[in-house]
């Protein structure tokens, strides 16, 4: 009957006239609690991979190669807990923002280089320094998200050198 109503109306013909990122975006809407559970269910994700990881880390032999996997993922996790309170395509936007864009990058590019230190490569000295970059990488995104916050800490870490 809504099928009918939207083509004797003229709906039906506006609705071809979008685009189709328009169709995708409209369809993937979701209502305020939804976005508010999801980003809660993802966010705890995160941060569990990140305890079980650090847990891992103290087993014999295969623990530091779970710890990487379980603490990347955690990252992961996190990062993408934000898309639901933001919507995909404008926290991808955010995340290529200016401020922020060299940041993205580096922290793209440490989670990307710590497996592959740990599998590829298979030397965990590398991949744990990716893991410390990692957590500095993250740290410094987060920030920028703070206004302010970049500078201030600039400022705290240059009157401490003094």
């Amino acid at each position: 009957m809504d099928k009918l109503k939207s083509v004797l109306s003229g709906e039906e013909s506006r609705r071809d006239d979008r685009s189709v990122l328009q169709s995708v975006n409209e369809a993937s809407t979701l209502g305020w609690g939804t976005r508010i559970k999801g980003f809660i269910a993802c966010f705890v994700v995160g941060g569990a991979c990140t305890v079980l990881g650090v847990c891992m880390l103290f087993l014999p032999r295969i623990g530091l190669t779970l710890f990487i996997v379980f603490y990347t993922f955690g990252n992961i996790c996190a990062l993408c807990s934000t898309m639901f309170l933001m919507g995909p395509l404008k926290q991808l936007k955010r995340m290529c923002d200016k401020t922020r864009a060299l940041a993205t990058a580096i922290m793209i590019t440490c989670l990307v280089l710590t497996l592959c230190a740990a599998f590829w490569w298979k030397n965990f000295g590398l991949a744990l320094l990716f893991c410390i970059l990692q957590i500095l990488s993250f740290s410094w995104y987060s920030l920028s998200y703070i206004p302010c916050a970049r500078e201030m800490i600039m400022k705290g870490v240059s009157i401490c050198i003094k």
